[in-house]
């Protein structure tokens, strides 16, 4: 049976993971499984940006399991952008999520795990979808329709739309 491998970059809380856990067993019918940290993150820090550098944690992360998605709580870019919330080689099965810009607390509203959690499995199933092949969708409520802002992640869903669904299909028979 394939699996994806859930691993934590940095420390990351563990109920997050064990909720992203559970999003991505129901998403994509397989098993899922929380691995060992990443640590020493240093490399992937650019002091000019204060920000690390996503395509950095997509190297470091291990190719030996069939599916890896990476959680991360810093600020990820890549060049050309001022942020982003995550990245995925498609080629290489991994992919890369942050927190640190999906909490509401961040821009000074109150915390609300609920959305909090929600936005993590949004950007989660969208990362993964790419790592199957899926590319961004022009239906604004598809999990993989391209987030520019939080308005963009919330105002999409956490499910794939019919079209997306069926190249999944496709894909590996995952989505019922």
């Amino acid at each position: 049976m394939s699996k994806i491998a859930l691993k934590p970059i940095g420390d990351i809380a563990p109920g997050i993971l064990e909720k992203l856990k559970g999003n991505l067993k129901e998403t994509f019918g397989q098993a899922v499984e929380i691995k060992m940290p990443l640590t020493g993150l240093d490399h992937a820090y650019n002091s000019r940006q204060d920000q690390y550098h996503s395509t950095a944690f997509l190297d470091a992360m291990s190719n030996e399991e069939e599916r890896i998605l990476g959680v991360c709580d810093v600020d990820l870019y890549v060049p050309g952008l001022n942020f982003v919330f995550g990245q995925a080689s498609p080629i290489r099965k991994v992919a890369v999520i942050s927190l640190f810009r999906l909490r509401p607390e961040r821009y000074g509203l109150p915390r609300d795990e609920r959305l909090f959690a929600e936005r993590a499995a949004k950007e989660a199933i969208h990362e993964l979808g790419h790592t199957y092949g899926l590319g961004h969708c022009d239906d604004e409520r598809c999990v993989m329709h391209f987030s520019n802002s939080l308005s963009e992640t919330d105002r999409k869903s956490t499910l794939f739309c019919k079209d997306c669904a069926k190249k999944l299909n496709r894909g590996g028979g995952l989505i019922s």
